[in-house]
């Protein structure tokens, strides 16, 4: 079964404009790969940049750079 690459972004994605931004932040620290987060990255372009959303991409900038490091790759 083919899985959507786009699913754990736009779940994140509507965390973030639901207001949960906790709940997203928490998201993105377990997120299953750095193209997970590329992909959320992009969806949040769109968005209109307020304090908080400014401290949730420095947020998900930092974990892309964790995740991207050989040393922290999950397992499949």
């Amino acid at each position: 079964m083919a899985r959507d690459k786009n699913l754990w972004a736009a779940k994140v994605f509507g965390l973030i404009k639901g207001g949960n931004v906790d709940g997203a932040v928490a998201q993105v620290k377990v997120a299953p790969t750095v193209a997970d987060i590329v992909r959320l990255q992009g969806l949040l372009a769109a968005l209109p940049q307020t304090a908080a959303q400014r401290q949730l991409d420095k947020t998900i900038e930092e974990q892309r750079e964790l995740l991207a490091a050989p040393r922290l790759h999950r397992s499949p």
